[in-house]
């Protein structure tokens, strides 16, 4: 395996890439809510200063009407507005606070005078709407009133009013507490404000957000970098690199994910190990028994060729018939290597259907008959309570199975012996079993018979390839099935597997 060793050029973790675009986002989230906070500040407090302006002020207009048109009327004997009283009043009022503006209302809010306003013959005349007047006299000059201003139509001010009445003609003295002159200066001043303050706050806006930026990203990085540490060991050759507590962690996902891939390439180099062992083992088993059969057919032929003149026919047919045997030997092993190796690459697909598993026992009985017979064998089906069992499988990968089965029954169990292949339901399945009373396999052997190439040890010619059960294993597999065997040395044995009932 190759040694861990991780250089300095290797050891960071994050790319300052990563770190610079994490550090911008933050700095832009905070600077944003830096900014939001100073506009939405600015609103509420002069809101607040607004609404205290107006309700210190509310009762101005009624203080004009009471000490002033006390001694002068606000109207002429011909109607008109007593412009000389009414004018050295506003300006006496202007005087002393200069962002007021006085206006004189008719009931339905015309403005019939104020001197901050051209009152020319032909100028339009101005309006204002009198429902906040209506709602600020009800309220007793308590609360938040807004209403419009005479000069600029489109805003709206906090402001004065009181009710008069005077020769039968009535109306309302209306003061604009934030006229232009207060608006202009609060320009000012808040440009200015905001240009000082502005700078300020982004200066130590910035210096925190480098310090927070920084300690946060080192913070919520913190598993980031044990997932990137933990890969990069895993990339250089620790293949037991793993991250401790995966669900404790910030991104559970992402590091059960490296976790469950690096077990995947450990079990995927293992395999591939063992794939190499068995491709190692396959050379050397199929060289040594195509070897024999091989020899057996050079040598038979070339003694044909070289003493067919002083051979008899019956040692002629002697040989011929070796070489036929070891013909057949040697082709049922190539056929025998190309069905495992399909089996072993899932060339091939099982069809499942149902079918009479009795049935086919029943045929498998009858062909096998006449070689049990030549051994004096007695091969025998029994089926509990005699049923047709129908089962869901491939029919003839099933077959293929006991076939290879039945095939080695017949190889270890001796004359005189017995196979008893047994059928019984239970619980939606079918066991099958395939008894014998042959030599037994010993304990040590049991769990390796299914691997290839176990029976080569005794030669090609007694045992054969060693891929019969193997093969059988392989068949079962695709039907999500497992075979077993019980067995004792000179005892006998009994295959079992399990088939899903129809």
């Amino acid at each position: 395996m190759k040694r861990f060793n991780m250089s300095r050029k290797t050891s960071a973790t994050l790319t300052p890439r990563l770190v610079f675009k994490l550090w911008v986002a933050l700095s832009l989230l905070i600077l944003g809510m830096a900014v939001s906070y100073i506009l939405i500040t600015n609103h509420f407090s002069n809101q607040h200063h607004l609404a205290t302006q107006q309700e210190i002020n509310a009762p101005l207009a009624q203080h004009l009407i009471d000490e002033k048109f006390a001694e002068a009327r606000p109207f002429l004997e011909d109607g008109s507005v007593n412009k000389a009283v009414f004018g050295d009043l506003m300006h006496d009022m202007m005087a002393v606070n200069r962002s007021i503006e006085v206006y004189m209302l008719a009931d339905d809010g015309e403005v019939l005078y104020s001197v901050v306003l051209d009152h020319n013959p032909g100028e339009p005349t101005k309006y204002v709407n009198t429902t906040p007047i209506s709602d600020f006299l009800a309220s007793n000059g308590t609360g938040f009133y807004l209403g419009d201003d005479p000069r600029d139509p489109q805003e709206q001010k906090i402001f004065s009013a009181a009710p008069f009445t005077d020769q039968g003609r009535s109306g309302y003295i209306y003061i604009i507490l934030s006229g232009e002159v207060y608006q202009t200066a609060s320009a000012n001043i808040f440009g200015k404000y905001i240009k000082s303050f502005g700078l300020g706050a982004i200066g130590l806006t910035t210096l925190f957000t480098l310090l927070i930026g920084l300690g946060a990203i080192w913070f919520l990085t913190k598993n980031l970098r044990k997932i990137t540490l933990a890969a990069r060991r895993f990339k250089e050759g620790d293949l037991s690199a793993r991250i401790e507590h995966p669900e404790k962690t910030n991104i559970a996902v992402v590091a059960h994910t490296f976790n469950d891939m690096a077990d995947t390439i450990n079990a995927n180099l293992e395999e591939i190990k063992s794939v190499d062992e068995l491709r190692r083992q396959l050379i050397a088993n199929v060289s040594h028994d195509l070897r024999t059969p091989l020899a057996i057919l050079k040598g038979y032929a070339e003694t044909l060729q070289e003493k067919s003149d002083t051979l008899s026919v019956e040692e002629q047919q002697k040989y011929l018939a070796v070489i036929s045997s070891n013909t057949d030997k040697l082709t049922g092993l190539v056929e025998q290597l190309f069905e495992y190796s399909k089996l072993e690459a899932k060339q091939i697909e099982p069809l499942i259907e149902q079918f009479s598993i009795t049935d086919l026992c029943l045929d498998l009985v009858s062909k096998y008959q006449i070689l049990a017979t030549e051994k004096n064998i007695d091969l025998r089906l029994e089926v509990a309570d005699n049923k047709n069992i129908l089962v869901r499988a491939d029919i003839s990968l099933i077959e293929r199975a006991l076939q290879n089965l039945l095939d080695n029954a017949l190889k270890f169990t001796p004359e005189n012996g017995r196979i008893t292949i047994q059928l019984e339901t239970k619980a939606g399945y079918c066991s099958v079993k395939v008894n014998d009373s042959g030599i037994g396999i010993a304990p040590e052997m049991q769990s390796t018979i299914f691997e290839r190439f176990k029976q080569t040890s005794e030669g090609f010619a007694k045992n054969g390839a060693g891929l019969g059960l193997a093969i059988v294993k392989k068949i079962l597999e695709l039907h999500e099935s497992t075979i077993k065997v019980f067995s004792e040395e000179n005892e006998g044995s009994t295959f079992y597997f399990q088939l899903p009932t129809a």
